[in-house]
């Protein structure tokens, strides 16, 4: 593998480069500069060093995106300590196993965790911190008590005139190979593995964000981060990629509910957005599609004459509300619907979707929009490679395999799970099926895991069927399943259409029998879907906002 340099270099040089330029805001509160960072994480190192962490320990945060969640993750990683991110919208029994089953020695988390977790059930952990102020909420240790309480005067002795740039001294890595992190994956399988992710695999992908946005996004753009930072693609492509690169970001650090998402990019005004297709469509459907499917612009847009500019009025439209100022919406964690994909690249807009999985930090296939090509998800990004496992990869879906920079060193104690996953020959077995075009790129057609069998015995890929069905009307959002050898449409409506038009159950269930003729007439014999079944209270999902199939098969 080739020479990398060190990962928490770009840290320690980020921050001496930007040291008076603003790092992050909690959106509507306090904003900290390069510098303030710089000053936290030199406390927390003090801190770290008074109550014994070692290289190597693990330290677990679990809270909401906030400032002091993106100081304590650095400082950990600048320590040279392992970080465990842990998913906020995991349940106090889930953390707790994660905290024990990573061998967590400190947690930091956030407002509302602190009140759900039980500290007698993580009996290792020698501590915990909250977030908001780095108080501690539970010591174990006297150590952690007098470091804590002593912590400012410690830090006045260390540094007694002011904390200055050329302090800023953090741990190298001493190999590419070394532990970074563990990241557990929230897994729409119901069962969490503790993903170990090297420093080469945390360069790999900032390496090759900074080579494709870097340009684009410079120091000093402002970037909304809506994404959980637990999870990789928000931690890499949002945070890492933003601080490392100079950029101030603002942390939505609320629930991040569509009108609250609205706000923060109408006063950020960001560079970039990074989203998952759920924000990117109830965007997409409340702000714009309603109003140009009526008929009168149905009929402008059809007009050669005037055409462009209505699209070019409508393009206007869609980026102020993302804020008016972004470079490229990229979008990740689930496939974006076909139709509004389609919409979106016929007015303009400049969106693009990557792929990857926790397993590869998160990156497999990106590109920026100028060379994006649509349906697909982008070639296969630096320092990794692909293959599809199929005797006509271009038009017979295999499995998607990759090796390279950007894979885990496995699953944390469970040998066995990464044999099933890293073959011999170090290739990585995503689980996804895919094609791949002459041009490099890839077409995702499913999860392997996922595929169904027809009639006659032909595969059916259920997300491409839900993909049509997801355009119908009145549909939120669907999964098809089977029963019997028959295919089953669940389908939970959209319930501001439904409130608005003040449809009964009568009316949803009249539409949906519609929907059903018009989505059979588009389907081949073999995979028309024998009902569809209203599902009332909205699917459950993951952190990344894929619905957890396991729990409606």
């Amino acid at each position: 593998m080739e020479q990398i340099p060190s990962f928490n270099s770009y840290i320690e040089e980020s921050i001496i480069k930007f040291w008076d330029k603003d790092a992050f805001t909690d959106y509507k509160g306090a904003t900290l500069q390069f510098h303030d960072v710089a000053r936290k994480i030199e406390k927390l190192h003090i801190l770290f060093e008074n109550c014994g962490v070692k290289r190597g320990d693990k330290i677990a945060l679990c809270g909401r995106n906030s400032s002091h969640w993106a100081v304590a993750f650095l400082a950990t990683l600048t320590y040279g300590a392992v970080a465990v991110p842990v998913q906020n919208e995991f349940t106090p029994e889930q953390i707790h196993n994660i905290v024990n089953h990573s061998e967590s020695k400190l947690l930091f988390v956030g407002d509302v965790v602190k009140t759900q977790l039980n500290p007698d059930e993580m009996p290792d952990l020698e501590g915990i911190m909250y977030l908001p102020d780095f108080s501690i909420v539970v010591a174990r240790t006297e150590q952690l008590v007098f470091a804590r309480e002593h912590l400012n005067e410690m830090f006045g002795k260390r540094y007694p005139k002011y904390f200055r740039k050329e302090h800023v001294k953090y741990y190298k890595e001493q190999s590419p190979e070394e532990l970074a992190m563990i990241n557990y994956t929230s897994g729409t399988t119901g069962f969490s593995k503790g993903v170990m992710l090297p420093y080469r695999a945390l360069w790999g992908n900032l390496d090759h964000i900074l080579k494709n946005l870097g340009s684009n996004v410079k120091s000093g753009s402002n970037l909304v981060s809506i994404l959980p930072m637990a999870h990789m693609y928000g931690l890499a492509v949002e945070f890492l990629f933003g601080f490392i690169n100079g950029c101030h970001i603002y942390f939505l650090n609320r629930m991040p509910s569509p009108s609250l998402i609205a706000e923060a990019f109408a006063d950020v005004k960001p560079r970039l957005i990074v989203a998952v297709p759920l924000v990117i469509e109830k965007i997409i459907r409340r702000k714009v599609l309603a109003q140009v499917q009526t008929n009168r612009m149905k009929l402008l847009l059809n007009m050669p004459v005037i055409s462009k500019k209505i699209k070019m009025h409508i393009r206007d439209r869609i980026m102020e509300a993302f804020g008016g100022n972004a470079f490229e919406i990229i979008v990740g964690g689930a496939p974006l619907n076909l139709g509004i994909e389609q919409f979106l690249n016929s007015v303009g807009v400049p969106v693009t979707i990557g792929y990857g999985t926790t397993e590869t930090a998160p990156l497999i296939t990106f590109v920026n929009h100028d060379k994006y090509k649509i349906a697909s998800c982008g070639p296969v990004v630096s320092h990794m490679e692909v293959k599809i496992l199929s005797p006509d990869p271009e038009n017979i879906p295999g499995e998607l395999i990759t090796r390279g920079m950007n894979v885990m060193l496995g699953y944390y104690k469970n040998e066995e799970a990464t044999k099933q996953v890293i073959d011999e020959d170090g290739w990585f077995h995503t689980g996804d099926l895919a094609t791949m075009a002459p041009s490099g790129h890839i077409y995702i057609k499913g999860r392997i895991k996922n595929m169904l069998l027809g009639a006659n015995g032909q595969n059916v890929y259920p997300e491409e069927i839900e993909d049509k069905l997801n355009n119908m009307p009145l549909v939120g959002e669907s999964i098809i399943i089977q029963r019997n050898s028959k295919l089953v449409a669940l389908v939970h409506p959209e319930a501001e259409d439904q409130e608005d038009m003040n449809f009964d159950d009568d009316d949803i269930k009249g539409i949906m029998d519609e929907n059903l003729k018009t989505l059979n007439a588009q389907l081949p014999p073999f995979c028309k879907i024998a009902a569809i079944e209203i599902q009332k209270q909205e699917f459950e999902k993951t952190a990344k906002k894929s619905i957890k199939r396991y729990l409606y098969k």
